[in-house]
């Protein structure tokens, strides 16, 4: 199409504009949002026309960015352009997905309003070069992209972190997106449940239903429902204002079917329909910030505008290129001229009172309450047994005390765990006050059943900026980590510094005989040790309730790390000093005894109670004229090679490892034996490095006993397998 009018220099890269725009002239003469001001007035035609224009230039934008790449997902974004305008015409920024499909419809929406200029991108087609590729705009949303709040991949888990901005920011509204596909992972109804329980008075959150029809590749399975069943639904989740905008409604074009496409609409109807969605938008947020939970549903046909309809609209494939007629006369369709772009442009950098990069929350580093001295106790080497975990409770709740922004979930329950103390110094938050269960409205310990929950608010909180603490048993802590995991993705690709996330997992395998194997679960560490090469990743071993306290103290001063802390819950005998641990946390481990010999067997040990049956073994030994050395794996991450580790690509890279010298001080031998109450692959880094002779014990399978010795031996941890491998390897 020819166009006469000079192009604005931002537009560079878009390939199609039209010529003229109907209504332009009456609706579009001077920007909806005046120089001054920071939203439009949802009541005027002008607000509704200008709206629709920012729509379709979102969707414009998706459908160029991902047809340039013939890779992504412009369909279900499509469906919800009109919410996302809307929203942004409102000056309501702070907005979060559920969604890491709807991520290209989020890249345009911060390109317009100039967020992306922070990372380089000044014009589409530096959008389009930059889609999907390194150091550019991910095909799900990251941690890296200016004026974006929060990641977003794994489906059910954009709520945590709208719930965790809530909470940290009243009167600030935090809009979510959740496709109606999403909304049967199973996660999502319940996490709100129970938060707006324990948080009854933080409702400046809002809900956006996508309610389109489609899931990826066939329809969802929530389009059966009427609008009133759907009302119904969220009102029994507890809602208590349910908005539903239904483009059906507004539609003069005949279309069949409950979804349709408000652009197949006349103006006059279109206007209509984002004039309802502007007000109706607005009357959601007013009732989010004035204290009522509150759900807005926009009911339209998915892929609404763009290439395609229903599920086939979800994303491209090889071959869906700009020049493919379907998505040509698409781009064709949705148009504008160059003076509407820079309308759009106008208004969307005035919303909100600039780009999103300048003012949503996460652009500023949020200030921490000071600490003050942690109150650590050091217990005398060799005198009474100490449960490590009830020992690391007592800096939690100094924590707490000194930090309101503090939350410790747990699902299992503190008091299962050795951390009872946690309760009794912060109460667990719920509405009823029990002092039988140190519960009450302002506690402090979140305690869901469901690890979702808990490892979504922790996670969310940290990546917002406040100081958490997960709590799980090491058995159940899987169903919590696809959300753990996508956060510390998230800070390791981050823009500022965040609190690290920080786990506390007890009652191990070992500690679980009597429960069997739905309770040892040790494998879960493989999630940790293959997450340890992401470079921010720390998996802590403490072995003694001195060394879990000096774990938790150095995880406190760390930024945009994951630090799972792995404890027993039962009491066990001091090993080591605490400066024995602060070393250890710097080269990786620590030697706990070394007993001279002809030869000499190193016994790298990861845990706690795997030490009992090692010290009985290097007794044995001893008996037989073999030395030994016994050490304590506590930071296994260090003992990488600096190589091996992506390091180096984080944000706030850390990048101490154990040198070749130090590593051959610490586990030089004859025979070198891994052992490990978990998994065998926490201690790859030391198999790794090691040139010595050497073996692994680790854990095989859970099964029902009455006592840690005998799982151990179930699992061939015994001192005298120890002993038969050391002297076969040995050559004796």
């Amino acid at each position: 199409m020819t166009v006469a009018t000079a192009i604005p220099t931002f537009c560079q890269g878009i390939q199609l504009f039209a010529e003229t725009l109907p209504g332009f002239n009456e609706y579009g003469k001077e920007a909806a949002i005046a120089p001054e001001a920071t939203k439009v007035d949802p009541t005027r035609l002008e607000s509704a026309y200008q709206t629709m224009l920012t729509a379709d230039a979102l969707r414009y934008l998706t459908l160029q960015i991902t047809a340039s790449k013939e890779s992504g997902h412009p369909g279900g974004f499509a469906s919800v352009a009109e919410g996302i305008a809307a929203l942004v015409m409102l000056g309501y920024k702070n907005i979060m997905t559920e969604v890491g499909h709807h991520a290209p419809g989020f890249y345009s929406t911060v390109f317009l309003d100039r967020s992306l200029e922070d990372m380089g991108i000044t014009t589409v087609q530096e959008l389009r070069d930059r889609f999907r590729e390194t150091h550019g705009l991910l095909g799900h949303l990251s941690g890296q992209i200016p004026g974006l709040l929060n990641p977003a991949g794994p489906l059910g888990q954009g709520q945590h972190f709208a719930m965790a901005a809530a909470k940290l920011n009243p009167g600030v509204l935090f809009p979510v997106t959740i496709g109606d596909g999403g909304l049967g992972e199973p996660y999502i109804m319940s996490s709100f449940g129970h938060f707006h329980t324990a948080y009854p008075n933080v409702t400046n959150i809002l809900p956006i239903l996508v309610w389109n029809g489609y899931s990826q590749e066939h329809h969802s399975m929530v389009s059966t429902k009427t609008n009133d069943q759907m009302l119904e639904y969220w009102g029994g989740n507890g809602f208590e204002n349910v908005i539903l905008v239904d483009a059906k409604d507004f539609d003069d074009a005949k279309q069949p079917g409950d979804y349709v496409d408000s652009t197949n609409f006349s103006l006059e109807k279109r206007l209509a329909f984002v004039q309802e969605v502007l007000k109706r938008t607005e009357e959601a947020a007013q009732s989010a910030l004035n204290g009522t939970l509150t759900v807005l549903i926009i009911k339209q046909l998915k892929g609404a505008g763009v290439h395609k309809r229903g599920a086939q609209s979800h994303n491209l494939y090889p071959g869906d290129t700009v020049e493919r007629d379907y998505i040509l006369n698409a781009l064709k369709e949705r148009a504008l001229t160059p003076e509407a772009w820079q309308l759009v442009r106008t208004n969307c950098v005035r919303a909100g009172g600039g780009s999103a990069s300048k003012t949503v929350v996460t652009e500023q580093v949020r200030p921490l309450p000071d600490l003050g001295q942690l109150p650590l106790e050091e217990y005398a080497v060799g005198g009474d047994k100490k449960v490590a975990t009830t020992a690391m409770g007592a800096l939690v709740v100094h924590v707490g005390q000194n930090d309101p922004s503090f939350v410790v979930t747990n699902a299992d329950g503190n008091a299962a765990s050795g951390i009872n103390n946690i309760n009794v110094g912060l109460n667990i938050v719920h509405p009823t006050t029990d002092e039988l269960y140190y519960q009450q409205p302002q506690g402090q310990v979140y305690e869901p059943l469901s690890e979702d929950a808990c490892a979504g608010l922790a996670a969310a909180l940290s990546l917002m900026g406040a100081r958490t603490l997960w709590c799980s048993y090491e058995s159940f802590a899987i169903n919590g980590l696809p959300i753990w995991q996508t956060v510390t993705q998230a800070m390791a690709e981050l823009r500022r510094p965040t609190p690290s996330t920080i786990t506390l997992f007890t009652a191990g395998a070992l500690e679980q005989g009597r429960n069997g194997w739905t309770h040892q679960r040790p494998e879960v560490e493989n999630y940790f040790a293959a997450m340890m090469r992401n470079g921010n990743v720390f998996p802590l071993f403490p072995c003694d309730a001195n060394s879990v306290q000096v774990c938790y103290e150095w995880a406190l001063e760390t930024k945009n790390k994951g630090i799972t802390i792995t404890a027993s819950k039962s009491p066990l005998p001091i090993r080591t000093t605490f400066e024995q641990t602060r070393e250890g946390l710097v080269s990786g481990g620590v030697v706990l005894q070394e007993i001279p010999g002809e030869q000499t067997v190193v016994f790298a040990v990861i845990g706690d109670m795997t030490l009992i049956p090692v010290l009985e073994a290097v007794e044995q030994l001893q008996a037989q004229g073999i030395g030994s050395k016994v050490v304590s794996i506590i930071n296994p991450r260090r003992l990488y090679r600096p190589s091996d580790v992506a390091w180096d690509a984080c944000s706030e890279p850390d990048g101490d490892f154990l040198s070749d010298e130090g590593f051959a001080q610490l586990f030089g031998g004859d025979v070198l034996l891994g052992v490990t109450g978990g998994t065998s692959a926490m201690l790859e880094p030391v198999m790794l490095r090691s040139t010595s002779k050497r073996d692994v014990f680790a854990w095989k399978r859970g099964e029902t006993t009455a006592s840690a010795g005998q799982i151990m031996a179930l699992n061939g941890l015994t001192a005298e397998n120890f002993v038969k491998r050391a002297v076969e390897l040995l050559g004796r």
